[in-house]
């Protein structure tokens, strides 16, 4: 639980803190496109296959906080850095880098209570390692979206 809050406040204070590209509307989308799309994922891994669980296997009030606060806030920094004008090249290697970055959270997060809160089933690090750049790909192709129907109705 220590690290779960700790995580949430650090996050939370640094993505706001820093933000100076992203709008206030598109905060909004993004926060709630992270938060539906993770829970799609989590209902069918987490819940129907036992792939990872958040504390225990059960389901309580507790699962929602790094859905709501851990995850938005870390789209919001990956997007508010990432370099949109800069190479394929550049574009790639942050795009690596923050990959490298989730899995060393996520090794720590997997750490005994009270600093870990995530706890694998059959799920491995190497999973992820394999999906994170796809998830992010898919982020800023979601947030392109917005900034063209932004665009589009002013």
């Amino acid at each position: 639980m220590i690290g779960l809050l700790a995580s949430i406040f650090l996050f939370l204070i640094i993505a706001f803190r820093t933000n100076r590209n992203i709008t206030g509307n598109q905060i909004v989308h993004i926060w709630l496109f992270t938060i539906a799309f993770q829970c799609t994922f989590d209902v069918f891994v987490e819940i129907k296959y036992d792939g990872y669980w958040y504390f225990d296997k059960e389901i309580e009030w507790i699962d929602l906080l790094p859905h709501l606060f851990i995850i938005p806030p870390v789209n919001m920094m990956f997007l508010n850095w990432y370099p949109f004008k800069s190479s394929i090249y550049l574009k790639g290697l942050y795009i690596f880098l923050w990959v490298i970055g989730i899995l060393i959270y996520e090794s720590l997060t997997l750490l005994p209570q009270p600093f870990g809160y995530f706890n694998y089933g059959w799920w491995k690090l190497s999973y992820a390692a394999v999906l994170d750049p796809f998830l992010f790909i898919f982020l800023l192709l979601f947030y392109k979206f917005i900034c063209k129907l932004e665009k589009a109705s002013s």
